[in-house]
């Protein structure tokens, strides 16, 4: 009777162990299923490592308490420091019982409060990335290429603004000698200079002209006359044609300011540059319209009705070599300037040409 009812209290105890076995196996599986979920690890695969486990949670303890808020740190409990100290080199493997699991499982709380708060994972912030890395890379190469380009002009800049410095200064240096000659055959003596304000940046620098007429200081344009003003730039503008010639040249009224023996020069070193230039001369002097070639000028007959009026005029030696010539053809004399201009309503392009050829 005893070993029977001995028999049978350990039999009710082992239902009791079953059922409480059954029970823990229930929670050790949902704790599975939440790691699997949570942290994508087989629980059942897990490598304990109670080492790593003790150096998180001495490095855990040795932060301060209440966050960087504080400012003290906490020291490692003593159990803690001994059993790292019995280790044979930190690496033999700790007996569980020595961790303090209680605090454990508030420093895993605590990680999870942190992770929660960190808000769900984003999942296409791996597609993000690689679309932000893409557009990184692009600008990136695009920033490489305008630095590339950048230095490049600035290279072409520098060699461009060499050249133009070398050129300008061997030009400016045959224009001032040529206005310093032209100056002084125009006036018939005097000095005259061209200087630039800023000799360290030629390309940006301004120019100065000092005329010294005959008789006067040496003193700046601005200070000159009208007609030494004139004069000045006569000078300096076919000290620029002596250097580089130009096809055409306009000039209007220059001669309005010129007195008798200041026209008789100009009118002199006009005749050296017509056979390089065509001018175009806009007067009213009577010596100027006389060395004209060809005089075009307008006229009112009557109020308010004006027409054109153009005379090509021949020296006399040509003259009596084309009425020669026109007389042995039978044809009509050559009009005289007055006929011409009495005969010639307006200028006509083909009459000109005609001649021209003629």
């Amino acid at each position: 009777r005893a070993r029977r009812s001995q028999l049978s209290g350990i039999v009710e105890k082992r239902s009791r162990l079953e059922v409480h076995l059954s029970q823990w196996e229930m929670k050790g599986n949902l704790v599975e299923e939440h790691i699997r979920k949570r942290y994508q690890i087989e629980l059942r695969d897990f490598q304990k490592d109670y080492y790593t486990l003790k150096v998180a949670f001495r490095d855990a303890l040795k932060r301060p308490r209440g966050g960087a808020q504080s400012g003290t740190e906490t020291e490692p409990q003593p159990e803690v420091v001994a059993a790292e100290g019995a280790e044979d080199g930190g690496m033999q493997e700790t007996d569980s019982s020595e961790l303090d699991w209680a605090r454990i499982d508030a420093l895993v709380r605590e990680i999870d409060q942190r992770l929660e708060s960190m808000g769900p994972v984003n999942m296409e912030a791996i597609q993000e990335y690689e679309e932000l890395e893409e557009r990184h890379n692009f600008l990136q190469q695009q920033n490489a290429d305008l630095l590339n380009s950048k230095a490049e002009l600035l290279e072409v800049i520098a060699k461009i603004n060499n050249t133009t410095r070398q050129l300008f200064s061997e030009t400016f240096e045959k224009v001032r000698i040529n206005f310093q000659e032209m100056f002084t055959e125009l006036f018939g003596g005097g000095r005259a200079n061209l200087v630039l304000t800023d000799e360290s940046d030629p390309l940006e620098s301004g120019i100065e002209i000092i005329a010294k007429p005959p008789g006067k200081q040496l003193q700046s344009i601005t200070l000159l006359s009208g007609g030494e003003k004139t004069m000045t730039a006569v000078s300096l503008l076919f000290s620029i044609y002596m250097v580089k010639p130009s096809p055409f040249c306009v000039l209007d009224e220059m001669d309005a300011p010129l007195d008798e023996s200041n026209i008789n020069r100009f009118i002199k070193i006009l005749d050296r540059f017509v056979g390089q230039s065509q001018f175009v001369v806009i007067s009213h002097n009577k010596k100027t319209i006389a060395r004209a070639d060809a005089l075009y000028g307008v006229t009112m007959e009557e109020h308010g009705v004006s027409r054109l009026v153009g005379v090509k005029f021949t020296r006399r030696e040509e003259s009596r070599q084309g009425a020669d010539v026109i007389g042995e053809g039978n044809s009509q004399a050559v009009p005289s300037v007055a006929e011409a201009f009495g005969k010639s309503p307006r200028l006509h392009s083909e009459d000109i040409a005609a001649e021209k050829q003629a």
